[in-house]
């Protein structure tokens, strides 16, 4: 079982800045897509962006040129900065691996984007 620390995220402003971070406990980093996943309200789990191994990064169309996905293999974590934030940014982010047929959570964090 691998766990996460999610960090980062409450509440911004629109047209604000927030960053989240994720460290994984364990060495799973080096071998796994690190994704970040949001969940707003009444609303189904959807992809943010994801990263590869080889740095390769997936965003969702509704961040795309917003968010920045990053890693650093060396500290076990992944980013996601947030720029330019919106109301419909709201919602909880989950961090997520995938490698090897398994897929891992983190616990979640809440990012409320609200004047």
């Amino acid at each position: 079982q691998v766990r996460f620390v999610e960090s980062g995220g409450g509440l911004g402003q629109p047209g604000g800045s927030l960053a989240l971070s994720c460290r994984a406990a364990g060495s799973i980093f080096g071998s796994y897509t690190m994704g970040w996943y949001r969940q707003p309200p009444g609303k189904e789990r959807e992809l943010v962006a994801m990263i590869t191994t080889g740095n390769g990064e997936t965003y969702a169309e509704s961040v795309k040129g917003r968010f920045t996905i990053s890693r650093d293999s060396g500290e076990n974590r992944v980013y996601l900065q947030m720029n330019n934030l919106k109301p419909e940014d709201t919602g909880v982010y989950f961090c997520r691996a995938d490698g090897y047929g398994y897929t891992y959570w983190g616990q979640g964090t809440q990012v409320t984007v609200a004047s």
